[in-house]
């Protein structure tokens, strides 16, 4: 048994799981890329790969991911080719794929089972849309993330699992292959497995009803925006908004442009109206 999951936090919840139920013994991947933001177009080609590569260059640029984490240099089309090769030599293996309902899970989900149509009864989902669970206190709720889900409850999410059909088999890569072809930068789940597109300024407009007229650190603004927002998406990708808005001229800042906690910003502070502007 194979799982697939699309969070780093989820690698551990659902180990801590398997421990609780052996019949959940299998290996844990890690699909590491965002595939809710940035270009997705000719995604499996070489000539795509690179694109993808060199937009997250230029997002974690002088950020505070930059030079910590290799996000433009993750092999998650290694990962597929092993898995693939896998599946060809094990005719028994089956692949759990566990997706919560969330526009970065849902975006995984696409662009990996895309790539797994010769395996049509091999693949399992669990994906779990609108369903409650019951969390460390007791309460019911609907978790967002899978790692919100307390171990003892991923052995009940187990029996959710079903087949991807054939079906989905058929439609879902279509779907994707539209989504590659409208060549947009933020993608949105709008209810089920439909994902939705947006323009890469789509988080600006939210974004600047945190920056205020008095000094702020970009930190404090990117956190009001994930704390408080509805729709919203990795501080990373956040604070390279940030810096684009900035570029705009609209606003000031005081400090270095690199990582959240190394600069300030406010509104545009008024110029003041000289003797020669008034005549």
């Amino acid at each position: 048994m194979i799982h697939i999951v699309f969070n780093e936090p989820d690698v551990d919840v659902l180990k801590k799981a398997i421990e609780l139920d052996e019949t959940l013994q299998g290996d844990v991947l890690l699909i590491k890329d965002d595939y809710a933001v940035g270009p997705i177009k000719n995604i499996y080609e070489e000539e795509g790969i690179e694109a993808r590569r060199q937009w997250w260059r230029e997002v974690l640029a002088g950020g505070d991911y930059d030079g910590k984490v290799d996000m433009f240099e993750v092999d998650d089309m290694q990962i597929v080719v092993d898995l693939i090769v896998k599946l060809a030599l094990a005719p028994d293996e089956k692949v759990y794929i566990w997706a919560a309902q969330n526009k970065h899970d849902v975006s995984g989900y696409y662009w990996l089972m895309s790539q797994l149509k010769d395996f049509q009864g091999k693949l399992y989902i669990l994906y779990l849309n609108n369903l409650p669970f019951i969390n460390e206190k007791g309460l019911i709720f609907y978790p967002e993330w899978l790692s919100q889900i307390p171990p003892k409850e991923f052995l009940k999410a187990k029996k959710l699992a079903r087949p991807i059909t054939l079906s989905e088999f058929e439609v879902d890569p279509d779907e994707w292959t539209r989504l590659q072809n409208e060549d947009k930068g933020v993608r949105l789940l709008e209810g089920g497995k439909k994902l939705g597109q947006k323009d890469y300024d789509f988080y600006d407009e939210e974004l600047k009803k945190y920056i205020t007229n008095d000094w702020q650190k970009a930190s404090k603004i990117i956190n009001n925006f994930l704390n408080k927002s509805k729709q919203t998406t990795g501080d990373a990708y956040i604070l390279w908004r940030l810096k684009q808005l900035i570029a705009g001229g609209n606003y000031d800042v005081q400090g270095e442009l690199k990582g959240m906690k190394d600069f300030e910003v406010k509104g545009k502070s008024a110029q003041p109206v000289t003797e020669e502007a008034t005549q």
